[in-house]
């Protein structure tokens, strides 16, 4: 098999035991063996192991012991944890970039990603591209860790943001469930631009404040779903994972 090749075949096994995961088909405490899953997925062993350590990077699967991995389960606190400890280091990342200071041409991109958000919505209430918003929405998040100028807190920040229900778009609605979320959309934008401002005028005690705030929308989210409307769930991935 050529270089070319192996990585297909890694980034498919990646793709789909991940989607597997995430959507519930394999829950919590499923046991996972390289030979069976390469057999399901009509590939090798070796994409499949590369696959499996991947997602134990992630915290989406447990090393077992005995050999295999184990598909983890969380609880309600383990969610809220995940979500506090990003809004901890992103907010961390803007007080640092406030009180370092951010070269010109950072803030006249993540400025932009900002603008580009805010086409994101139309005239009409239910009038928004999510997709585009998602995408956009994790761009700026990304910029705001690289306007640390520190590569330890961007490492860090990408880390605590692979579980999938702490990432930042983790609870964008889709068009379904415009209603129960279009205010928390507003809101999260209205708090980028305050982010994005209170770096610019160099405050650091402010830029960190909101941006542990803004993490917190997804807690608020998390709580709607969970306790207000659980027939949602199935829109917000990783939440088949969550028991309790």
């Amino acid at each position: 098999m050529d270089q070319t090749s192996a990585r297909t075949h890694a980034t498919r096994a990646l793709i789909e035991l991940r989607k597997k995961i995430l959507s519930g088909e394999l829950p919590g405490g499923t046991r996972l063996f390289e030979v069976p899953m390469a057999e399901e997925l009509k590939i090798s062993r070796t994409p499949v192991r590369e696959a499996m350590s991947r997602l134990a990077e992630e915290g989406l699967l447990d090393r077992v012991r005995g050999g295999g991995f184990v598909v983890r389960s969380f609880g309600y606190a383990d969610v809220v944890d995940a979500i506090e400890l990003r809004g901890v280091l992103e907010g961390t990342a803007a007080r640092l970039a406030a009180e370092r200071g951010v070269e010109p041409a950072a803030l006249v991109r993540i400025r932009d990603v900002v603008a580009r958000l805010d086409e994101c919505f139309g005239d009409k209430p239910d009038d928004v591209d999510f997709d585009a918003y998602s995408e956009r929405n994790a761009e700026f998040h990304q910029q705001l860790a690289a306007l640390s100028g520190s590569d330890m807190i961007r490492r860090e920040v990408e880390r605590a943001s692979r579980l999938p229900f702490a990432s930042p778009s983790a609870f964008l609605p889709d068009k379904a469930d415009i209603h129960a979320f279009r205010r928390s959309l507003n809101s999260a934008q209205e708090q980028h631009r305050a982010i994005v401002s209170a770096i610019t005028a160099r405050e650091g005690a402010r830029a960190e404040a909101l941006a542990r705030e803004h993490a917190r929308t997804a807690r608020h989210n998390l709580e709607y779903v969970l306790v207000k409307d659980r027939s949602l769930i199935s829109h917000v991935p990783g939440l088949a994972l969550v028991v309790g």
